[in-house]
């Protein structure tokens, strides 16, 4: 006699719209850009990406080498503040070699940067326009006009390849602006045009920035499962995603620096951001709000937020709500355990200490507990909130327990 399922483990009605980008995955596959562009119909690429990344031949020569004769040069410019200013300087070099698509090499700074690149390269307004409307609005307009398309080769973990988002800030002396600003921009036109996951370029990268891009990523594919807009689709590549990141991510932090690690964790990253970014909204929810919350206004590295909030803001959804905790304990393969709640804080606390990230939130570049007011005001009033499970009713006060209990 077979079992008759529990109805609260059934989908509710649900619309899925999701057009991603198409993936390359294999290794050696940066080899084979020119291939991937010929078949997209693009001719000359410009690649975007930070000066560590352009001056380091491990990452430089497959990709040089993958895109021949479609290489039109190299814009190795980007940081991680993500300048609109720096975007206008890569607008102007894309213009130069007249490419007609842009090639994101790196993490999600060069990838933000390249698509405002592209948002820049189909607009006709003026700079001092766009970089007004930044500091009323919050955003920059995506024109109607098509705009040049964007291929990603991802180097970290951080899973910022298959979003349909970009951030942007400005700066006086970068741009002309009056005042700093900081906000984002977000269109389905955003979705790159391919994404191309290359195990062999993933472990170019040195530890401390791979470690430190992980948690963004791993967070990710956690949040997926819980968040109110879940679906039977991103459960389904969430949960696969998770088991092969957690997998080995605990390898990786245990010095195991064979290639099937590598496999593992590019797999992941990749799994646990299909179908996450869509126009009717992401899956990020709780966490990513605590580290926005950490990250806007003090140095804090945003992986190191994540390290350090997990677990205990993932102790506090537990308590509050179910949180789909079985669902969870399974794809962190610890289904077995008599407290699956108890047994998934444990598991990501146990990836936390592999990857040698801090635990605690004293020990970071962040606020100190005076702020924790403003910093709760923050969390509670992120649009990733929106997206938690909707039983979910956190108050400041809540808010200000789990930053005392990671303090």
């Amino acid at each position: 006699m077979t079992d008759t399922p529990v109805a609260d483990d059934l989908a509710a009605p649900f619309r899925f719209e999701y057009d991603p980008a198409t993936l390359r995955y294999g290794l050696d596959a940066t080899r084979a850009l020119d291939t991937e562009l010929d078949a997209q119909g693009y001719n000359r690429a410009l690649v975007v990406c930070g000066s560590t990344v352009g001056t380091t031949p491990a990452v430089m020569d497959p990709v040089r080498d993958g895109l021949g004769d479609r290489l039109a040069g190299v814009f190795a410019e980007t940081t991680p503040a993500k300048r609109l200013g720096t975007a206008y300087d890569g607008l102007e070099r894309f213009r130069e070699t007249e490419a007609d698509c842009l090639v994101a090499v790196g993490g999600g700074s060069s990838l933000d940067v390249a698509k405002i690149i592209s948002i820049l390269a189909a607009t006709d307004r003026d700079p001092s326009a766009v970089g007004q409307a930044l500091v009323d609005s919050g955003t920059i307009a995506v024109p109607e006009a098509a705009l040049p398309p964007v291929v990603a080769v991802p180097t970290t973990l951080a899973g910022a390849d298959l979003s349909i988002v970009a951030g942007v800030t400005a700066a006086p002396d970068t741009c002309p602006v009056d005042e700093p600003a900081s906000g984002g921009v977000s269109g389905p036109e955003l979705m790159p045009a391919a994404v191309c996951y290359d195990p062999e370029l993933i472990a170019t990268t040195p530890q401390p920035v791979l470690t430190a891009s992980a948690m963004n990523g791993f967070d990710k594919g956690i949040e997926t499962l819980y968040a109110a807009n879940a679906t039977p689709m991103t459960d389904a590549t969430a949960s696969h995603g998770l088991g092969l990141l957690t997998e080995g991510l605990l390898a990786f932090g245990n010095g195991d620096d064979d290639p099937w690690v590598y496999q593992s964790l590019t797999q992941g990253i990749m799994l646990v951001q299909y179908g996450i970014s869509r126009a009717d909204g992401t899956t990020l929810s709780l966490i990513h709000a605590f580290g926005h919350g950490l990250t806007r206004t003090y140095e804090v590295q945003q992986g190191a937020a994540h390290a350090v909030i997990a677990p205990h803001a993932l102790s506090y959804l537990f308590e509050q709500v179910d949180g789909r905790r079985s669902l969870l304990a399974d794809a962190l393969g610890v289904s077995n355990a008599d407290d699956p709640a108890a047994a998934v804080v444990d598991r990501v606390s146990e990836v936390v200490t592999a990857l040698g990230l801090p635990i605690r939130l004293r020990d970071v570049d962040g606020p100190d507990r005076a702020a924790f007011d403003e910093v709760a005001d923050a969390v509670l009033e992120d649009a990733f909130m929106a997206n938690a499970p909707p039983e979910l009713d956190p108050t400041q006060d809540d808010i200000i327990g789990v930053l005392e209990a990671a303090w």
